[in-house]
């Protein structure tokens, strides 16, 4: 059952906001290159783009991106080997919200990161009708969280009285300890954290746990 927490919203960049100094480019999330307009990404395919995953790597091809390096998955990682190789500033295409760890790695190793926000996470507002109906008024047995936000969100929905009943006995999926952190401490004893953070992480977890 889907019941979307959050969605994504793109912002305006002007194009012209491009450092004259751009050496490279990163890129930690698809959402980033979902919501920059074409003109911003025509002003930034002929640099290195370093995606954090093999996954953002193939979104930053689709988009326009010639040079394209796949990073490992994690974003402190990525900050780690861009450090090592870059000269000039880095452009990083990002969310408002965002996890302040990749830019902070950066910066303690000297590199300026003019960090463009292209989109922004929102929480979607569900009243209590509208949550019972999408789940079909059953008792929950997991949910899936892929963001801060969207746990902040989940936490919201469990601080109602009327609809503690349908998660009394949920089982909470989280792709990282950041995105778990968000859903609070009640329900911290039911909280299941990806090895990695990754889809693929996330969903063997939820396998396993779950016994299908």
């Amino acid at each position: 059952m889907v019941l979307p927490l959050s969605r994504t919203v793109s912002l305006a960049v002007d194009p012209g906001s491009v450092p004259a100094d751009a050496g490279a480019v990163a890129v930690t999330s698809a959402n980033a290159l979902r919501h920059a307009s074409p003109d911003l990404i025509g002003r930034l395919s002929h640099l290195p783009c370093h995606a954090v995953g093999a996954r953002t790597a193939e979104a930053a091809r689709r988009a326009g991106f010639a040079d394209v390096v796949a990073g490992p998955g994690d974003a402190t990682a990525l900050a780690e080997r861009i450090s090592a190789t870059l000269s000039g500033t880095l452009v990083y295409l990002c969310g408002r919200v965002r996890f302040p760890g990749f830019e902070e790695r950066l910066a303690a190793s000297g590199v300026r990161v003019d960090a463009l926000e292209v989109y922004d996470t929102v929480t979607i507002g569900h009243d209590e009708e509208s949550v019972r109906e999408a789940l079909d008024g059953r008792p929950v047995e997991a949910v899936l969280l892929y963001s801060a936000v969207a746990a902040g969100a989940m936490r919201g929905l469990l601080e109602r009285e009327s609809l503690r009943p349908l998660f009394a006995e949920t089982e909470y999926f989280a792709l990282s300890a950041r995105v778990a952190a968000g859903l609070g401490d009640e329900s911290a004893a039911m909280v299941n954290v990806a090895e990695q953070p990754s889809e693929p992480a996330l969903l063997a977890l939820l396998t396993q746990r779950r016994g299908r």
